[in-house]
């Protein structure tokens, strides 16, 4: 299975920007609590918007609204499955079938490969949590390669006025793999705040290791990564691949930008030096041009986080790693407070 068309951002999203109606055939639901205003596309092997092999299925948010500003839409002008993760053609970004994703979305990996990849043969079976049973057909993972979809498990939805819930049931006897995985986006009464709730539990026979990141595509207001950002984490970042220093640098516990990221720049590196405790999985984001910002709050420790950014998109990538044993299940939090800066020079 596979995206067999371009697909354009006009034909979903309409020519004004990230919140036009998507097409009717795709399934959606909008939420919202008052404060926040929020569109997610749900999960369909035949008809989802993300069909992809690379991100979870689940809790892809097409455009969040607080105030006016938008905090997520498209990185890329349109998706073409013949490119591998994304390509600048002429003054377009074009994505992947694989990456042409928005919002908060999660990618599971294990190994830097995914679940039962290493071990599979040829024309064997792995797993890719959040999305199916996938085939194998080299011998090498790719996470921007669409692969076979065999089994996309069991998805159901449940949606209400201010949450979704999302559940997908699978099994794979070939390797031994199975799992209920729920996710819920719940949005917080009264409050400007939106909570990503997962839980992982293990029905199969052998252990699940694995680690999950959040990719958090941020297109704020559309503004380009640059000196107008800044981001802010609870420890002194250290990194064994500091960023181009002609583009950003690290200053004791903020990231910043020396200039804003234009044609082909691209900005990425390791944010290390956090411990073991919750307490450093904690990240600011601010704009002072647009006056508005956000703070993701994680309640596991970090095992990971990384930065990428390009002229279109900011990028914070957290990982929580997890080990499950058979019937045991696992369960972890992330939540997203939006709001606007005090002063605002725009």
């Amino acid at each position: 299975m596979g995206l067999t068309a371009i697909l354009t951002l006009t034909a979903v999203f309409g020519l004004a920007g990230s919140w036009d109606t998507p097409a009717a055939d795709i399934p959606q639901a909008e939420i919202s609590n008052g404060e926040l205003r929020v569109k997610l596309f749900l999960p369909d092997a035949r008809q989802g918007y993300y069909r992809g092999t690379r991100f979870d299925w689940s809790g892809v948010i097409a455009a969040l609204e607080y105030k006016g500003h938008n905090y997520y839409g498209p990185w890329y002008n349109r998706i073409d499955p013949g490119v591998h993760d994304f390509q600048y053609v002429g003054a377009e970004i074009v994505a992947s079938t694989c990456s042409g994703i928005t919002g908060p979305v999660e990618e599971f990996q294990t190994n830097h490969s995914a679940l039962g990849f290493d071990e599979a043969k040829v024309g064997g079976t792995f797993i890719k949590i959040g999305v199916g049973v996938l085939r194998k057909d080299s011998g090498k993972y790719d996470a921007f390669k669409q692969y076979e979809i065999v089994d996309p498990g069991k998805w159901s939805v449940k949606t209400h006025r201010d949450s979704v819930e999302f559940t997908q049931e699978l099994t794979d006897p070939g390797t031994g793999y199975g799992y209920i995985y729920r996710k819920t986006v719940r949005l917080i009464a009264g409050k400007p705040e939106m909570v990503l709730e997962h839980r992982l539990k293990n029905t199969g026979r052998r252990a699940i290791h694995t680690s999950v990141y959040n990719h958090n595509f941020l297109v704020l207001d559309h503004q380009p990564p640059g000196p107008d950002f800044s981001l802010t984490v609870p420890f002194q970042i250290r990194s064994p691949k500091p960023p181009n220093k002609d583009l950003a640098e690290i200053r004791g516990n903020q990231f910043v930008y020396l200039k804003a990221l234009v044609n082909q720049d691209t900005v990425y590196t390791p944010l290390l030096g956090f411990s073991d405790s919750p307490k450093d999985n904690e990240i600011r984001i601010e704009n002072t041009h647009v006056g508005a910002g956000m703070l993701i709050r994680g309640n596991r420790p970090l095992s990971d986080l990384h930065l990428w950014s390009i002229r279109s998109i900011l990028a914070v990538e957290p990982f929580v790693a997890m080990t499950i044993e058979p019937g045991s299940e696992f369960d972890w939090n992330a939540t997203y407070e939006y709001y606007t800066l005090t002063s605002n020079p725009k």
